[in-house]
């Protein structure tokens, strides 16, 4: 007999990154010696870096054998039927000590044609940003190939990309196509479409301690950008208390924020496991009598078939996902 499901914590997948600092250990307590981390898979089904449970009657197990045991009882039924009983989502946290390359990621269409994989729409969330610091998102104004080409080749991007100055609690809707960098001193929750391609157009001409540039996707690139112009997309949310308010709601994902002054009996009413990311304070999950809790830069995956619990805490904001 199969244990039964509870809610699920992970251990974090840390990545090394030459943008990438040490708030991911001094701010949010990741387990790393290193100074360069610049993001954290919370909960990750990416092909070679499945999450493994941290603790509970799953420690051990990883998301890639907790689906292929559990199956609808985990994703929830439609969700293991629409998406081939693939975990849809990738959740991290990004600490980018310095700029992060220009990049953009391939569409649906595109990313099953060339790599068999889903594509990227994802959305962010900002947990803390230095003063001044900002967001590459877009183009300034509609431009054509050619356009694009010349100041991509005279090293001159940036002249043509808008930037956005950013601060905690703000919050941007990213999809596929659009041309994108995070400025250095922000850290971030991403929420994502399960997938790890990136197509870097522009990195600032930065070298490693080797010397060597990293590879640039300009041709791959071309065909997957979006060449209109400026779009608003920073995302108007509200932020009543103990209540889910609505961020954002789309095909891939569907995201909440809530901050919560009291204790919260939930019902999971979705076809669907729920994950909530802690942004500020701690929050304690009961289940069935057990508790399980998350403090500022944890996640937590309710399985669907957790459809009663409750969350004991106040003073905590979350972000809470679903599919």
């Amino acid at each position: 007999m199969s244990p039964t499901l509870h809610p699920l914590i992970f251990t974090p997948i840390l990545q090394e990154r030459i943008w990438g600092g040490e708030k991911l250990r001094t701010e949010f307590n990741k387990p790393t010696d290193k100074s360069n981390v610049g993001e954290s898979w919370e909960i990750s089904d990416v092909e070679g870096f499945s999450s493994i449970v941290s603790q509970g009657k799953l420690k051990g197990k990883s998301l890639r054998e907790l689906i292929e045991i559990f199956k609808g009882d985990l994703l929830g039924e439609s969700v293991w039927n629409s998406f081939d009983g693939k975990f849809p989502i990738l959740i991290k946290f990004i600490d980018a000590r310095t700029d992060l390359s220009i990049q953009l990621h391939p569409d649906d269409e595109l990313a099953k044609a060339r790599h068999n994989s889903f594509g990227k729409t994802e959305m962010w969330y900002i947990m803390n940003a230095d003063p001044g610091s900002r967001l590459i998102l877009g183009l300034k104004n509609e431009v054509d190939a050619e356009t694009y080409l010349a100041h991509l080749n005279a090293k001159r991007l940036p002249e043509i990309l808008n930037e956005e100055y950013v601060s905690k609690g703000d919050s941007f809707f990213i999809e596929a196509g659009l041309i994108h960098a995070i400025g250095g001193g922000i850290m971030l929750a991403e929420i994502q479409q399960t997938s790890d391609i990136t197509y870097r157009v522009y990195d600032w001409d930065r070298v490693d301690a080797y010397g060597q540039s990293r590879e640039l996707h300009n041709d791959l690139a071309l065909d997957a950008i979006d060449f209109n112009g400026k779009e608003n997309v920073k995302i108007d949310y509200e932020r009543q208390p103990d209540i889910s308010n609505v961020m954002v709601h789309c095909p891939y994902f569907k995201t909440n924020f809530m901050e919560l002054t009291a204790n919260m009996g939930k019902i999971n009413a979705e076809d669907s496991f729920l994950i909530y990311i802690c942004s500020e304070g701690a929050a304690k999950f009961e289940f069935e009598g057990n508790k399980y809790e998350i403090s500022k830069g944890q996640s937590i995956l309710i399985p669907a078939c957790n459809k009663s619990f409750n969350i004991l805490t106040a003073g905590v904001e979350l972000l809470e996902v679903w599919v």
